[in-house]
């Protein structure tokens, strides 16, 4: 099913001098949060088992192919649904985690057990810090998956901090942190499947504002589409 939005003014008296008006075509998609939300899941609760312990140090190279081959393409595909969706402050959320998971798999599948490495602190370090801006922007329509993203970078910053300076606790701090990040992100992943198939909030997402607003029925709205990116003739 598709929706054409076609400019109100188009509808005057034609003027054969006139160009047609532009028609802008909308095509519904399925909501791709639960994917992003259920690859991240797995990623950290894995990583977090090695940070634990309960993995051995020397099935890191499973533990990185994990990371590469579930999470990867799940939130990969996220990403772009996102972006299609017009929602892009999930999707660079989701499209830094997945660029994140794929780095520190590679990293990870082509280090040695069990040892650590400064430029993997580097890396989670600045990785956090790209979350921000996607975390806060996404907090202005929907709490719940905003703080999906803090938690991440509160992940990714405590295994950096291992990674850099080492130490039980740390490790183990980033391990439970990860495990509980897990179980919010399958929260919202569930929040957001019921939402999509009931057509109202069943579980709370924390949705306000703009967030809230998407939710309540009505015409489609065209009113602020010749501003959005690929109508308008610059980004």
């Amino acid at each position: 099913m598709t929706t054409e939005l076609v400019d109100p003014r188009a509808r005057s008296v034609r003027d054969p001098q006139v160009p047609d008006p532009q028609r802008i075509v909308l095509r519904p998609v399925g909501t791709p949060l639960p994917l992003a939300f259920v690859g991240l899941a797995v990623a950290t609760a894995t990583l977090a088992c090695l940070d634990l312990g309960w993995i051995p140090a020397t099935e890191q190279h499973q533990v990185a192919l994990v990371l590469i081959a579930f999470a990867v393409p799940l939130q990969g595909l996220a990403t772009i649904f996102c972006f299609l969706a017009r929602d892009a402050p999930s999707g660079a959320g989701i499209g830094v985690q997945t660029a994140a998971w794929l780095t520190l798999g590679l990293l990870l599948l082509t280090g040695a057990p069990g040892t650590r490495s400064d430029t993997v602190s580097i890396f989670l370090f600045a990785a956090a810090a790209s979350l921000v801006p996607a975390a806060t922007t996404t907090a202005l329509g929907k709490i719940v998956p905003a703080l999906v993203m803090v938690a991440t970078t509160v992940r990714f910053t405590l295994t950096g901090l291992y990674e850099r300076f080492g130490g039980g606790a740390w490790e183990h701090s980033a391990g439970w942190e990860g495990l509980a990040l897990a179980c919010l992100a399958l929260y919202t992943a569930l929040a957001v499947d019921l939402e999509s198939a009931r057509h109202r909030t069943v579980l709370p997402l924390g949705r306000h504002g703009s967030g809230k607003k998407a939710l309540v029925p009505g015409p489609p709205r065209a009113t602020t589409l010749e501003t959005q990116p690929g109508v308008r003739e610059q980004l």
